[in-house]
């Protein structure tokens, strides 16, 4: 008899193991084998910012083992980083998400195990005489006892919810992940906005100055009866739209410090080390793209899809499982006595035992119906993931094709910087020399102006890109060279967003 029982334990915790899930299968990347190559996304033997030198190399290393202090080299950006990851909101909302998330995982999981309660109870009730056959009226009871259930997972039900919301608390940490990849990016891209904004004020301000110069040598002219009206209100005008562009853009810089600090979480600190200039930045420009298969085990947002696909797929297990009967096994052993006294005489002991099976018969066709919510919500999530994949490929094609690009447009809006310049130079030496009108003059400040800004803002186009590029290969999520991966649910190190290691979960389910 102890020999069946111990098969028949052994069967049921066999049974307990298997589900009813489909076998998962990857879906293939509705994308091409490789990245678009040649033309524009050709990049230039020894791409660099034009005009720089000492340009660093990513020597072959991929973007996601390239630290992010490695990346960028800029000492006050490295400190607004470091800032962020600590005290950023969105930040610590990911991390808080992925803790209430391993939280459900281990309720579903305590589903799997028996419980065992302990239990002591009295009860007193009165009979009425005509009733009692004893003669009493009034009775008591007492009793202390451990109470046992436990539900068989012979379909592997509790089994499913237990996989799938082991998946869902893994995609929540890759969320986490996918969150500070961002931020990282965020920040930088932020900061690298302020820069933009410093030297168009500083622009601004030099082509103020210049207008202003013109414009009292022209109200000289003016009054003393060698100048026009024309030309000192033509003069004005260069003075006042200057004026208004510095206002304008020293709001945008307000503006934008403002936003680096929301993503920071905290106000500038005071002891900030100095930073580099725009056209200083010396961000790594040779990241090899690799392969979009690459971007699978790459890029946290495609594994939290994947991992939201297979919580979907062991979704399906739980749904089929619900067709079946649920075995469960419930117990009690302890002692019973009428009075408090006798509890723990002989002969007080009393124990249940009490096997049952509940099989679905009629219900509506409530359990059809979650079965093809569970395939439909796979389905929805197949689609997920291929977007996902699809929206990583083209985050980083465009990457590339702006990445070819982008120097040859710096190299030219320079020559052009340059010619405007010098046709400035000369255009005021002819309406000093009086062979030209001052509208000529005019027309060159204008120009130049617009040569300066456009150049300016390529050249932070072009860092952005270049740091939008290091997120989408998946870069940003360890700080140095040669540190190991961290698990998408590593501790951090602020107030209580910290949680164990996922393998740890994945090792006691």
């Amino acid at each position: 008899m102890q020999k069946h029982s111990l098969i028949a334990v052994a069967v049921a915790l066999f049974a307990a193991g298997c589900t009813m899930a489909p076998k998962y299968e990857r879906p293939a990347a509705p994308v091409t084998s490789n990245f678009p190559t040649g033309g524009v996304y050709e990049t230039q033997p020894g791409a660099t910012q034009p005009g720089q030198s000492g340009a660093r190399s990513a020597n072959g290393v991929a973007a996601a083992d390239i630290g992010w202090r490695d990346f960028f080299v800029d000492p006050r950006m490295q400190r607004l980083i470091d800032i962020a990851l600590k005290n950023n909101r969105d930040l610590r909302v990911s991390v808080l998400n992925m803790q209430a998330s391993q939280a459900q995982f281990r309720i579903v999981r305590a589903g799997l195990f028996p419980t065992l309660d302990a239990a002591a109870s009295q009860s007193k009730s009165r009979t009425p005489e005509n009733l009692s056959v004893a003669g009493r009226t009034i009775s008591n009871s007492y009793s202390v006892g451990l109470n046992a259930s436990w539900e068989i997972d012979f379909f592997g039900r509790i089994q499913s919810l237990k996989d799938q919301a082991l998946a869902q608390y893994l995609a929540t940490a890759q969320a986490r992940k996918a969150a500070e990849i961002a931020l990282v990016s965020q920040v930088a891209n932020q900061y690298l906005t302020v820069l933009e904004l410093d030297d168009l004020l500083k622009v601004t301000q030099g082509t103020l100055k210049t207008a202003e110069e013109s414009y009292r040598i022209t109200k000289l002219q003016f009054d003393n009866g060698t100048g026009s009206e024309l030309d000192l209100r033509q003069a004005q005008t260069v003075v006042e739209q200057a004026g208004a562009n510095l206002q304008a853009q020293e709001r945008l810089r307000a503006q934008a410090e403002n936003a680096l600090v929301l993503l920071l979480g905290e106000p500038l600190p005071a002891d900030l080390p100095p930073g580099l200039t725009l056209s200083d930045q010396n961000l790594l420009t040779d990241i090899p793209a690799g392969l979009p298969s690459d971007l699978l085990t790459r890029r946290p947002d495609i594994m939290e899809a994947e991992e939201n696909l297979l919580a979907a797929n062991a979704n399906i297990g739980a749904a089929r499982a619900a067709f079946f009967p649920r075995v469960s096994l419930t117990g009690s052993f302890g002692t019973l006595s009428p009075t408090l006294g006798g509890l723990f005489k002989p002969g007080s002991a009393a124990w249940s035992f009490a096997p049952s099976i509940t099989l679905p018969i009629f219900e509506g066709g409530q359990n059809k119906a979650n079965l093809d919510l569970a395939n439909i919500q796979k389905n929805a999530q197949i689609a997920t993931y291929e977007k996902a994949i699809q929206t990583a490929f083209r985050e980083v094609a465009d990457g590339l094709a702006a990445r070819g690009t982008y120097d040859q447009q710096i190299r030219s809006l320079e020559r052009n910087a340059f010619a405007e310049q010098r046709r400035l130079d000369l255009s005021t030496l002819r309406y000093t020399n009086g062979v030209d009108s001052y509208l000529s003059v005019l027309t060159a400040q204008t120009d130049l102006y617009s040569a300066q800004q456009s150049l300016i803002t390529a050249r932070m186009q072009r860092l952005q890109n270049l740091v939008t590029l290091y997120q989408a290969l998946g870069g940003g999520w360890i700080e140095h060279n040669g540190d190991q991966p961290r698990p998408p649910d590593a501790p951090v190190d602020y107030g209580a967003a910290s949680a164990p290691a996922a393998a740890s979960a994945a090792t006691a389910g």
